[in-house]
């Protein structure tokens, strides 16, 4: 234990006190004032999740990863199971059209937010069997399509566009490192390309028309025009306005902002507790500390990285790059939605933004990395004791029982000393 102990990153662990300590202060600053009062006491809930996520980190950092790995399909109709729980008597008051929570225990809990991280140890489950081959498009990239799929098209029928668009994130991420071939990758690019053009097209010369038709037949998925309109429409929507505040807020912060709780415009901008955090960053802190809080996420992802491109099991990357895809994207599109250049979904700023689940998921998330590292300094080390087999026989007894005694089990070398077989018999 104590050796696992010494592995753990601890520039992570350091980073992610210090996002609980922007998190905490800047949460109770953006229920202080203007609509988001009814959630005052929020960052007090904040500080418990905090510790319930530091506490299930550290539970998950001591647990094998390749244990996820190995039960990945289990986990994978598990997480299945429990997004199709909105649709039973657990359910909870959905937020903005969308319906995606349930009630467990008194608390609400988000499904679609604890399936990324199962979906991308299931996607990673499915690629690590390849062994470095070139992914063939029937029997590797469909099945593995068809798996983010059914996930997505349930997150999509709670109304969640924003966790959906993550699941694509995600996968393309997970294809990518996969070794999809760049052919298939070429196709994707130009039917995505074509629909994407072929869809905005339509949707700014029939608007009037989806608008009336969405009134009528889809009353539900209507929110998804106030999204939309701001990028597609400018000016032309009441989402517009949504982001015309947060982008006041932002600018008004100018280079060192106006001071913790000073903010004048953020108090007006919706679900500034959450989804809208950036908001009362920018304006209380300025630039300066909106781009503090980017490069403590670089840092991170950095360290993430380095730690998958150290690793000797295939497996760990996999899971890597999909958490550093999932985090990536909800940076991007959180901050880009409140800078006028994505459009609105109701995705969170990881570690950041209010919200229970997501920082839970986001806490397990960092455990599995961290384990990742411990379980990889082990195999480093088995490495370098492979090494030194041109020790002789006292020095390796000696290096045997120093590291029995830090619970670390020197592996049996298949040659003797000079590379010739070992003389014991069969």
């Amino acid at each position: 234990m104590l050796s696992k102990i010494k592995n753990i990153d601890w520039t992570i662990v350091i980073i992610l006190l210090m996002f609980a300590g922007i998190c905490i202060p800047v949460v109770h600053s953006a229920v202080s004032f203007g609509s988001n009062v009814k959630m005052a006491g929020s960052e007090k809930l904040m500080a418990v999740y905090y510790v319930l996520g530091f506490i299930a980190m550290f539970v998950i950092t001591f647990v094998d990863y390749r244990l996820f790995v190995k039960y990945a399909l289990y986990l994978y109709i598990f997480g299945i199971g429990v997004l199709m729980l909105v649709w039973t008597p657990l359910s909870a008051n959905g937020l903005n059209g969308a319906n995606g929570w349930i009630k467990l225990l008194g608390v609400s809990v988000q499904p679609a937010e604890v399936f990324k991280l199962v979906l991308i140890i299931g996607i990673g489950a499915l690629l690590v069997r390849k062994q470095k081959e070139k992914l063939r498009f029937w029997k590797d990239v469909v099945p593995v399509g068809l798996a983010a799929l059914v996930p997505f098209m349930l997150v999509i029928a709670q109304n969640d566009l924003g966790n959906a668009l993550c699941y694509a994130i995600i996968l393309a991420a997970l294809l990518w490192i996969g070794n999809i071939k760049y052919t298939h990758v070429l196709i994707f690019v130009i039917l995505a390309g074509g629909l994407l053009y072929g869809g905005v097209t339509a949707y700014r010369t029939f608007h009037p028309q989806i608008e009336s038709f969405m009134s009528l037949h889809m009353t539900e998925q209507k929110h998804y025009l106030k999204r939309l309109d701001p990028i597609l429409l400018p000016g032309a929507s009441e989402g517009a306005y949504h982001q015309g505040l947060a982008i006041e807020a932002i600018a008004g912060g100018g280079m060192l902002g106006k001071g913790y709780m000073q903010g004048e415009v953020s108090p007006r901008v919706p679900y500034t507790y959450a989804d809208s955090i950036i908001t009362v960053v920018g304006e209380e802190f300025g630039f300066v500390g909106m781009a503090a809080l980017l490069l403590l996420y670089f840092i991170m992802i950095h360290r993430m990285i380095i730690i998958a491109l150290e690793c000797r099991d295939r497996a760990g990357p996999f899971i890597i790059v999909g958490i550093v895809a999932m985090f990536l994207y909800q940076i991007f599109e959180n901050i880009g939605m409140n800078i006028g250049v994505m459009p609105i979904t109701g995705i969170t700023l990881p570690f950041i933004s209010y919200g229970g689940t997501s920082l839970l998921i986001n806490m397990a998330s960092m455990g599995i990395v961290l384990s990742i590292h411990v379980y990889n300094q082990e195999v480093m080390k088995t490495e370098h004791l492979l090494k030194t087999d041109h020790l002789d026989e006292a020095d390796r007894e000696k290096e045997a029982e120093r590291r029995k005694k830090r619970g670390f089990k020197l592996p049996s070398l298949p040659f003797g000393r000079g590379g010739s077989p070992r003389g014991e018999s069969k």
